[in-house]
């Protein structure tokens, strides 16, 4: 999937129920936008991360959003802080 859009890579994610892990804000955004209720997105903003660094957030993220990330999520990491919002952005619960 390396030559694919975004909106192809969301939309393959989407199609397998998997989650997306990124360094880069576009998803977020596409996704907001939207409207979309999902894919779920987790968006590292850490740099100079080891693969087992990535993995440990990774699996923390999921572990602490287990059951929401089925049903979509915006879950942005930072250094000291992660967020999460759920999707559709401004949708109603």
């Amino acid at each position: 999937m390396s030559k694919a859009s975004d909106e192809e890579i969301l939309a393959r994610c989407l199609e397998q129920k998997a989650v997306l892990v990124t360094l880069d804000a576009d998803f977020h955004a596409i996704l907001a936008v939207s409207g979309a209720s999902g894919p779920s997105v987790i968006r590292i903003r850490r740099q100079g991360l080891n693969a087992r660094a990535v993995v440990a957030i990774v699996d923390n993220v999921l572990a602490d959003f287990e059951f929401d990330t089925a049903r979509g999520l915006l879950v942005t990491v930072k250094m000291n802080k992660t967020t999460c919002h759920k999707l559709p952005i401004g949708g109603c619960e």
